[in-house]
């Protein structure tokens, strides 16, 4: 007998912002290759651009996240094991730039924007190294500041200058966030562009941002993100407090890591710390939006399989469910090393991509939840589908994600095709003959359209 799955229309959540990938640190090495995809016929950056972005060939991706560097990459200053990781400013002064500096990752972000993208955040991970107290992307001291108070003012004015630039061009640049992960160490040993700021930093250097902001008509629809905390289980409260009475700030953007930890499973129980998160913020700061604004699958070697999709797919669904995020970006989009991070593998020497499951995975919401979507109440008695709802207004898209390795039988009123992912389909469309009796098959994320 086949499992009732029920939508309760009248329970209605959050309002879906979309989807999104950054440019780190990919694009300003893909960005450049232009040579021609011989399946495609077009230049590889113009494919892979494509594939993520282009709502038709692609995943329909709507946010991007472009990576404002420090200029590790030009100074060579610093300890980085994988040279990819420095990152180029526009900066030369106070009042000069480069406008043509990062020109491969700068192509890459107009090239998103030109395929549909309608979002872009600029995050930084350091300030520019002109600022930092020993000019270098990094600390030299764990835990220690670098960045001076009397410097926040020349930190939000570069920033600000450049958001205007890009403005100016109509890339749609809706936030800025100058911080990220600011509880971590960020010595070189870390191998990235990295800054660290104790929270009552982080409330100063928003606030200038905010004065600053203010005082520029250019950037009135211009708002601040963060404090892009880098663990959900610690001292998540005091940067959300830091950031959440800020009058630019509408949301609490955090990362959705939660590293594994020889301490027990309570502390690795990561749906009951973001279940108390999002109860705390219920009690303290009503109808307060969240963000889930970075997360990989922190897992070594190159995973191609179901597995690392059904990862990605259960830490969505925890997000979307418990947090009740208004979107949920990836990390990366494309990743060169051998991790589980990206859902485009790149292979840097020959200059070819590959495709694992967890683009597929991906695009099971992103293909089919639509900006402006409302998260629905939907239920089912069979506790090993996790299952999620959102109406678009003019379909229904339930997401069906079975991480079992037993296939069920579901029923769906008014169900009318599903898509499908698994180890041997990829987005596969197929028509539903029959609501009352839907396959779903073992380890698959399927995607079930109703009335469109």
């Amino acid at each position: 007998m086949a499992d009732a799955v029920i939508i309760d229309r009248s329970k209605r959540y959050q309002t879906i912002e979309g989807f999104g990938v950054s440019g780190a640190w990919w694009a300003q090495m893909v960005g450049g290759w232009t040579h021609t995809d011989e399946e495609s016929g077009i230049q590889v950056r113009e494919r892979i651009a494509q594939l993520l972005f282009d709502s038709e060939k692609g995943l329909g991706i709507g946010i991007y996240r472009y990576n404002l560097g420090a200029g590790s990459a030009r100074s060579g200053k610093g300890t980085f094991h994988r040279e990819i990781r420095r990152t180029d400013s526009f900066d030369i002064s106070d009042t000069e730039y480069d406008w043509t500096r990062d020109a491969n990752a700068v192509w890459m972000m107009r090239e998103a924007v030109r395929l549909g993208v309608s979002e872009v955040v600029f995050f930084v991970n350091s300030p520019i190294e002109r600022l930092t107290k020993n000019h270098k992307a990094q600390l030299d001291i764990p835990f220690t500041e670098n960045l001076r108070k009397r410097d926040y003012k020349k930190f939000a004015g570069y920033c600000l200058d450049v958001t205007e630039c890009f403005l100016k061009e109509g890339i749609p640049v809706k936030y800025i966030s100058p911080v990220n992960e600011p509880l971590w160490i960020w010595t070189g040993k870390n191998g990235q562009e990295g800054c660290h700021y104790r929270p009552r930093s982080v409330k100063k250097l928003f606030n200038v941002f905010s004065e600053e902001i203010k005082k520029r008509a250019e950037l009135a629809g211009v708002r601040l993100s963060g404090a892009e905390n880098g663990d959900i289980r610690f001292l998540n409260k005091a940067y959300t407090r830091a950031v959440i009475n800020n009058d630019l700030v509408d949301g609490i953007d955090t990362h959705s890591y939660c590293t594994k930890l020889p301490f027990g499973a309570a502390v690795n129980d990561t749906a009951a710390f973001k279940r108390r998160y999002r109860g705390w913020l219920d009690r303290k700061y009503k109808n307060t939006i969240t963000r889930t604004s970075e997360w990989c699958h922190m897992k070594g070697g190159r995973d191609y399989s179901m597995s690392s999709a059904l990862e990605q797919a259960r830490i969505m669904y925890e997000d979307l469910s418990i947090l009740n995020v208004a979107s949920f970006q990836l990390w990366i989009a494309v990743s060169e090393v051998d991790f589980c991070d990206g859902i485009i593998y790149v292979d840097e020497e020959k200059k070819t991509f590959d495709i694992p499951k967890r683009y597929y995975a991906f695009g099971q919401f992103t293909k089919f939840i639509q900006r402006g979507a409302k998260r629905i109440n939907v239920s089912t008695e069979n506790k090993k589908l996790r299952v999620l709802a959102f109406d678009n207004g003019d379909y229904t898209a339930v997401i069906v994600i079975n991480p079992s390795h037993s296939e069920f039988n579901i029923s769906i009123e008014g169900a009318d095709k599903i898509f499908v992912t698994d180890e041997s389909r990829s987005l596969e469309e197929r028509k539903i003959a029959d609501s009352e009796n839907i396959v779903i098959s073992r380890c698959s994320v399927s995607t079930i359209i109703i009335g469109e």
